[in-house]
């Protein structure tokens, strides 16, 4: 069934109430055979064999409960979380708006979830398929509980919790709607943060990213960069949720919470350029933000991202679309006489 004809009954539901019912929905889909690997857009990132480029970013599966299914509709990876130590609820409702005239969304959820007990149960369950097939790969977001008395510690214990069972963890500090996580950002406090968690990953060596706002001074990338070379972070994933306002024509244009979706295209695209202006082929680079299209997912790999992520483009376009950008990158790889995804990776940097 086309997706524009399911569309409205979505959208006649509030953005939330909708977001639930596609987790419900894909919990009775049988799990699918996992994806095998494209040989045009397969490769190894981070130690990581990635059987295509397109991830599903966190925030869309808060809690585990269909990550290890996401392949079924095309993704090469899926990023399950953000995950706090103890349950949360999150601000207050309604705090998800769908900008339809924007093609955007804004959301102001506060890291809502059961909490990381809870879902390494559930992730231990389903950490391996049956028989020799590989497993889907599933990266695990981590933050901080509002009401943290040592953040970091936090971090330290979403580190120790879930590395045995992800296949990379994701240090979100980007997010804007716990207060005060950003400050993590700065020099001193990321120094801090990343020699806690690389120190906490003990021998399991598990791949650590880390995540980023797109809402960054020059200086400020600078010492991300550095900070990650200096604490040899795995990856860096640009960008999070933007708390800029580009000219909106929706009525809800003025709601607080992070803006994603098409006004954040041009926006995390030119970070993603500053971080690799500064970092070249020194770190892999994931970009992420207003990524709707196959040609946009190939401007971030000619810009420098290895892998892409996407989240608010699903509610536009519809469950299908992870396909029809990998469909997509290869036809403009063809165009372009490129063989192999590794030959496009930035390119126009």
């Amino acid at each position: 069934m086309s997706y524009s004809l399911v569309r409205p009954l979505f959208f006649a539901l509030d953005a939330e109430r909708a977001h639930h019912l596609s987790i419900a929905l894909l919990r009775l889909m049988p799990t699918p055979a996992p994806a095998r690997p494209d040989p045009a857009l397969a490769q190894t990132v981070a130690g990581i064999h990635f059987p295509n480029p397109v991830g599903l970013a966190a925030g869309y599966d808060k809690e585990g409960l269909v990550a290890h299914k996401m392949h079924g509709l095309g993704f090469g990876f899926t990023e399950l979380g953000t995950l706090t130590p103890m349950p949360q609820p999150g601000n207050p409702q309604p705090r998800l708006f769908r900008l339809v005239e924007d093609r955007a969304v804004i959301n102001r959820m506060g890291f809502n979830n059961g909490g990381l007990a809870a879902a390494a149960e559930r992730v231990a369950k389903r950490r391996r398929p049956a028989g020799d097939d590989p497993a889907p790969v599933v990266g695990i977001n981590i933050g901080a509980n509002k009401d943290a008395a040592d953040r970091i510690a936090d971090y330290v214990t979403g580190v120790t919790c879930m590395a045995p069972l992800a296949d990379y963890l994701t240090v979100n500090i980007s997010s804007p709607n716990t207060p005060g996580l950003r400050a993590l950002q700065d020099r001193a406090a990321l120094d801090q943060l990343l020699g806690a968690v690389m120190a906490a990953r003990g021998a399991d060596r598990t791949p650590i990213f880390l995540k980023v706002a797109p809402d960054l001074e020059p200086a400020d990338v600078e010492d991300i960069a550095a900070a990650c070379l200096d604490h040899w972070v795995d990856a860096l994933i640009v960008s999070n949720t933007t708390i800029s306002r580009p000219s909106l024509r929706s009525a809800h244009a003025g709601e607080s919470g992070g803006l994603s979706g098409a006004p954040l295209t041009d926006l995390s695209l030119q970070r993603l350029r500053d971080f690799r202006a500064i970092l070249g082929d020194r770190l892999p680079l994931i970009g992420v933000g207003g990524i709707a299209t196959a040609e946009q997912a190939y401007a971030r790999l000619r810009a420098g991202a290895s892998l892409i992520q996407l989240y608010s483009a699903l509610v536009y376009e519809g469950p299908y679309l992870p396909k029809r950008i990998n469909a997509g990158l290869k036809k403009l790889m063809a165009r372009d006489g490129f063989t192999h995804i590794g030959q496009v990776i930035g390119i126009d940097a």
